[in-house]
């Protein structure tokens, strides 16, 4: 920032704007911003490095879990995965009545 800069106060920055801005003629607003855009862009950059890193790393254990779930699908030749149009197995999940009565 000019203050930091300049060591001087921002209030008298924005005096100085005040009274040599050419927009005080046009009687147009002038807002000064503490966070350029530019080193906004640079965070949001940094974010979206961070985020695809992190994307990266959670593809990479997808990747690996299913290949664990594939060896073991092998090892014990049994499906542990169900496949899409696979029936539900008849075990504890089935929601037949076991008794007789009612």
């Amino acid at each position: 920032m000019v203050s930091r800069e300049y060591e001087v106060s921002r209030k008298a920055v924005y005096k100085w704007l005040w009274k040599y801005s050419r927009l005080r003629a046009k009687r147009i607003r002038q807002i000064i911003e503490p966070m350029s855009d530019t080193h906004k862009i640079q965070e949001l950059r940094k974010k979206i490095q961070d985020l695809e890193q992190i994307i990266g790393q959670k593809q990479i254990q997808i990747e690996f879990k299913d290949k664990m779930i594939e060896l073991a699908e092998q090892m014990y030749e049994i499906d542990i995965k169900k496949k899409v149009g696979s029936k539900l197995s008849s075990g504890s999940g089935s929601n037949e009545k076991t008794t007789g009565g009612k």
